[in-house]
């Protein structure tokens, strides 16, 4: 939702990628209730407002034999360093035809920046994606399993072994003034805050920024959040709007954008623009290291009870993380993600563009079967790094909200990449379905 790339962005799985380490067990959640679909209309016509979420299956998760997990790579390190190898036949996969729709018309939505841009894993390049991007516009959504199957190859990066939480758009009180209830201030970027492309500089840093305040001729640190909540950038006219409770609007600031619900019923939707250059501290797993959350309580919600119970503990800690985001205001379809198109729920994901090309498709099979199932790389976030970590996109309300919030799940990951990279990646050493485990029994 354009979170910001470096550490210091909204993160997913709101507190959780800091909650729950790779040693612990996913927390168990009741399946989500199915969205009513509208009809699908005519792929010709379609735009961000015609894509539907999929209904996903409650009973495929398949938890594959894997090999012992790979150690997380060194910065820097891109996909092509951690061995490419071949995966199952999509078809294999069992991809529904349900969540292939909505992948379907999310990857249109990619296309034109995924035959343009660089892609930072150095799996694919620009032409790769050429013919399924000319096919894509035209392809019957009734028939987008096949779609998937025609013009993709799966392949497995490292050891495949995936660990997936969960966003979403959340929707807190607040107002366009100041007054009496509405007192933290949104801020929008202010026009003081320089941000560095590093790669400008030294090739090595390319793709890496760098955010600051220009003082006496030097770049120094901005303000960090314990200064922004004490007034360092009061009296600026910079409030763009204000947000009723302070724990809601912190958790807001880790998703990266917004909704906010005005006194009058209306609401105000708010994205990222830009962050104020430090870093990003998890706190779910700093309260979870001070024995501060109990069994149950490493979950969004647990995280929020506790803040709103010790009110001044709380601002401290919230004051740990450093990063503080600035918004401004959205109109039109939204949220937006990295690539600059609109992210779905329950389609779109965030992943590290080192590990997988962003506008690609990915399956993941999960101990998470509501998260099981094909998405779209269309995202970033800053704790979001190394291969097979992915934060999946819920949406907006109490439903997307509870799953988000619980989100933590572990299995196995194929991303799919244009027919024939694999084999290019290995000097023609691998033919498509030569290894992997197998999607479903």
């Amino acid at each position: 939702m354009t979170r910001p790339l470096l550490a210091g962005v909204a993160m997913a799985a709101l507190a959780l990628a800091g909650c729950v380490g790779p040693g612990d067990r996913p927390m168990s959640r009741p399946a989500p209730v199915a969205p009513k679909r509208p009809a699908a209309r005519p792929a010709s016509s379609q735009n961000f407002n015609d894509i539907v979420p999929p209904v996903r299956s409650q009973s495929r998760a398949v938890l594959p034999t894997l090999p012992e997990p790979i150690l997380t790579p060194p910065d820097g390190t891109k996909a092509v360093a951690m061995g490419v190898r071949p995966g199952v036949a999509v078809a294999a996969l069992g991809i529904e035809r349900d969540e292939a729709r909505a992948a379907l018309a999310a990857f249109r939505l990619s296309c034109p920046s995924l035959v343009r841009r660089t892609d930072a894993s150095g799996l694919t390049r620009g032409d790769d994606w050429r013919p399924a991007c000319a096919a894509a516009p035209g392809w019957r959504d009734g028939d987008a399993p096949a779609f998937f199957a025609r013009f993709f190859e799966t392949a497995v990066i490292g050891d495949g072994r995936a660990f997936a939480t969960g966003y979403y758009e959340p929707e807190i009180a607040g107002a366009r003034d100041r007054r009496t209830g509405y007192e933290v201030p949104v801020y929008r970027r202010p026009p003081d805050l320089i941000e560095a492309d590093l790669g400008l500089f030294a090739p090595d840093l390319k793709g890496r920024k760098l955010r600051g305040q220009a003082k006496d001729g030097k770049l120094v640190l901005y303000p960090d959040r314990a200064a922004i909540d004490g007034g360092a950038l009061s009296g600026r006219g910079l409030e763009l709007a204000w947000a009723a409770d302070p724990v809601e609007f912190f958790f807001l600031q880790v998703q990266g954008s917004g909704r906010l619900r005005l006194p009058d019923g209306q609401v105000m939707r708010i994205g990222y623009d830009s962050q104020n250059g430090r870093d990003y501290v998890g706190i779910g797993k700093l309260m979870k290291d001070r024995g501060l959350l109990g069994p149950g309580q490493t979950s969004m919600q647990g995280i929020m009870a506790w803040l709103r119970a010790n009110p001044a503990e709380g601002r401290a800690i919230m004051e740990t993380n450093k990063s503080f985001v600035f918004f401004r205001e959205l109109t039109g379809a939204g949220p937006i993600g990295a690539m600059g198109v609109a992210v779905t729920g329950r389609t779109s994901v965030a992943a590290d563009p080192a590990f997988v090309p962003l506008g690609a498709p990915l399956f993941v099979s999960l101990d998470r079967p509501e998260a099981t199932g094909l998405w779209v790389a269309q995202d970033t976030g800053g704790a979001i790094k190394g291969a097979n970590r992915f934060d999946t996109f819920w949406g907006a309300g109490d439903e997307a909200r509870r799953i988000a919030g619980g989100m933590s799940g572990r299995g196995q990951a194929w991303l799919l990449l244009p027919v024939g990279t694999v084999a290019r990646l290995n000097g023609g050493g691998f033919g498509a379905g030569d290894g992997g485990a197998t999607a479903r029994p």
